[in-house]
């Protein structure tokens, strides 16, 4: 991506020190997501990236990964999938646990979401520690997909979140910091 798209992302990115808990600095994009011309470039770039992927399934993880990964998965006219909070989605469903950077959470996703015809991007807003995207990237893969790319909008590079995933996964992000 541009540098100067780059920075006009991170020009409307709040930060929100001590959210949601105390030492934490929250990377607030729904200060982006407001900013026309700044969704109009994640969606831009992000299509960029996975248009020649042959993706068939966008999965987003709650609640902020809905937001970006809906508007993929319309612009690779794919289908969207979300991972949610337990007790939130009504058929059956998968689960895993996850330990983050401020406690232990579980995400579901429908037992039959994915199939081993499907090619998958799974999306989140931020990449901090990794561990609900590694979480969400278990129970796809569980799913035996024929292939499975990770995306963030942004990424927070000093706490190495990419540890979390296996070498041989394609994990982009727009903005680093």
């Amino acid at each position: 991506m541009e540098l100067e798209k780059e920075n006009l992302l991170k020009s409307v990115i709040r930060d929100i020190p001590d959210f949601p808990v105390e030492g934490i600095l929250f990377r607030d994009l729904t200060t982006a997501f407001k900013n026309p011309d700044a969704l109009r470039i994640m969606s831009e770039e992000l299509k960029k990236l996975y248009a020649d992927k042959g993706i068939t399934k966008v999965v987003g993880i709650e609640s902020r990964g809905f937001i970006a990964g809906a508007i993929l998965a319309h612009d690779l006219n794919a289908g969207f999938v979300p991972v949610r909070k337990p007790g939130k989605l009504p058929a059956d469903t998968i689960k895993q646990s996850y330990t983050k950077e401020y406690g232990v959470d579980t995400i579901e996703i429908h037992s039959d979401a994915i199939d081993e015809n499907d090619v998958v991007v799974l999306h989140d807003d931020l990449l901090a520690t990794g561990g609900t995207m590694a979480a969400a990237y278990e129970l796809v893969k569980s799913m035996k997909p024929k292939k499975i790319y990770i995306s963030f909008l942004v990424e927070l590079s000093d706490l190495n979140g990419r540890a979390a995933f296996p070498a041989d996964v394609d994990v982009t992000t727009l903005v680093t910091y």
